[in-house]
């Protein structure tokens, strides 16, 4: 069974930096990619970033330039650096990682969440 623990989120002032990250367990994430998520009530989860396995980055027009996500394949172990935070980027942050292959298929798995609040 594959787990995904997230830390690092919190309480912050507007233009602060908080760095997430993404412990996981159960596999081996380096042939796979990652990602972060984004929740706030009433609203769908939305895409922040994605890494895929060969490192290349995928980012919400709206982070880009701000957030950097990274992977630490020795440490299992995703990162999202987010700076000049925002009071929009007050979410529920949730890590990703997309079709975790099995005999008889694939599925992805998502970690419990972590909450970011930026102070305006």
């Amino acid at each position: 069974q594959v787990q995904l623990a997230e830390s690092g989120g919190g309480m912050v002032e507007a233009g602060g930096s908080l760095r997430l990250s993404c412990a996981a367990s159960g596999t081996l994430i380096s042939t796979y990619t990652m990602g972060w998520y984004r929740q706030t009530p009433g609203k769908q989860r939305e895409l922040v970033a994605t890494i895929s396995s060969a490192g290349t980055t995928n980012y919400a027009d709206s982070v880009k330039g701000r957030f950097t996500i990274s992977r630490d394949n020795a440490k299992n172990t995703v990162y999202l650096q987010m700076n000049s935070l925002k009071p929009e980027d007050t979410a529920v942050y949730y890590c990703n990682v997309e079709r975790v292959r099995y005999w008889w298929g694939s599925r992805d798995y998502w970690g419990q969440g972590t909450q970011v609040t930026v102070a305006s």
